[in-house]
């Protein structure tokens, strides 16, 4: 049998691992081993940061928001309770884009939160569903109005068509008669 050398597929694997290695301190970018243990060690740090990224950037929002809310007389936990009663659904990178960009937006947002923490804006919203509800029937009724004449139109345009073809086929019969008379007649 013959002899089988894996140099090649070697020097392959440690030229891939030593190219990830690339920029690291010391021996770490040089030699193959300390090269592999540091990219094992890279991985498993990108793994967990690549969760810890989001968990920052949502804590930089809050801290957005909360300097924002301060600015306009409010604290954090009782503003995004306000916007909660308010019905509002804003998520906390838009609303410190919010902050950010436009102050002006931001403080009419406020304004909607210190009104759901009173309850007023609840009452108003039951208000506003009423309406919406009764508006939502008044559009069902003439739907279902519609529905049915369009049914109907639909059944009178088969019967009619239906009984054009019972008349042609009493239109048939007299014609066929005359000709079995006329060929008796010729017959005579």
């Amino acid at each position: 049998m013959t002899r089988v050398k894996n140099g090649v597929t070697t020097k392959a694997r440690h030229k891939k691992v030593l190219k990830a290695a690339k920029g690291y301190f010391g021996s770490k970018h040089r030699l193959y081993k300390t090269a592999k243990e540091q990219l094992m060690h890279s991985g498993q740090y990108a793994y967990r940061d690549r969760r810890q990224k989001k968990r920052d950037f949502r804590s930089l929002w809050i801290t957005r928001i909360n300097a924002a809310c301060r600015e306009n007389e409010i604290s954090y936990s009782r503003f995004i309770e306000g916007l909660n009663k308010a019905g509002i659904e804003v998520n906390r990178k838009m609303l410190s884009e919010i902050a950010i960009s436009d102050p002006k937006a931001f403080s009419e947002i406020v304004k909607q939160a210190k009104l759901g923490l009173e309850g007023k804006l609840v009452a108003a919203k039951k208000e506003v569903k009423s309406e919406v509800e009764v508006l939502k029937e008044e559009e069902k009724k003439p739907a279902k109005k519609a529905a049915k004449k369009e049914e109907a139109e639909v059944k009178e345009e088969k019967k009619p068509a239906k009984k054009a073809t019972k008349k042609e086929e009493t239109e048939e019969k007299p014609v066929k008669k005359t000709i079995k008379k006329a060929t008796k007649k010729e017959t005579e």
